[in-house]
C-alpha cells in the first residue's frame, strides 16, 4: 500500500497547512489544518478534513465493509449500514485517540439482531485492522440500533 502527502503551501506565497494525498490506488484526499488564531501562518485554512478526522472516518469505513460484508456473506438481507464515531483525544502531545464510540444504525429484512452483533464483533475483534490498530491506544465501545423493512 501506497500513498504519497503534499503541502499545498510549499511554494509561492501559499501558507497554512493543506495537504493532498494521493493514494497507491490512484484516489486524491484534501486535508487542512484548524486555523491558529495565535500564529496564522502556522494554521490551516479549515479547507478539507482534518488529518485525525480522516483517520477516524477511514476507520468506520473499515468496520462499517466488514459489518456489511459478514451479514452478506451470512445470507442476509442487509439494506444500509452506518456507523457514528465518537472519539476522544489525549490532552497532552502525542494527542492520541484515547476512546472511540461506534455506534452502527443497520437496516434490513428479517435481520437477527445477533447476527448484527456477532458482524460488528467479528470486525472488531478479527477483521477491521484500523480499529484493531487503534485499539492499541484507545479503549473502542461499539453499541447498535436495528430497523427492519418490511
Amino acid at each position: 500500500m501506497e500513498c504519497t502527502v503534499s503541502w499545498t503551501g510549499a511554494s509561492g506565497t501559499r501558507s497554512g497547512m493543506g495537504f493532498v494525498a494521493e493514494t497507491g490506488s490512484g484516489h486524491v484526499v484534501a486535508m487542512d489544518g484548524a486555523p491558529d488564531e495565535r500564529n496564522p501562518a502556522n494554521g490551516g485554512q479549515n479547507l478539507a478534513a482534518r488529518p485525525m478526522e480522516l483517520l477516524l472516518a477511514g476507520t468506520g469505513g473499515c468496520t462499517a465493509y466488514d459489518v456489511v460484508l459478514i451479514l452478506k456473506r451470512g445470507r442476509h438481507n442487509v439494506q444500509h449500514c452506518s456507523v457514528q464515531l465518537q472519539a476522544e483525544r489525549a490532552e497532552v502531545e502525542p494527542k492520541v485517540f484515547t476512546k472511540i464510540h461506534m455506534h452502527f444504525t443497520v437496516t434490513g429484512k428479517d435481520l437477527p439482531a445477533s447476527a448484527v452483533e456477532r458482524a460488528i464483533a467479528l470486525s472488531h475483534e478479527k477483521y477491521c485492522s484500523a480499529s484493531i490498530m487503534l485499539g492499541k491506544t484507545a479503549q473502542i465501545t461499539t453499541s447498535f440500533e436495528l430497523c427492519q423493512v418490511a
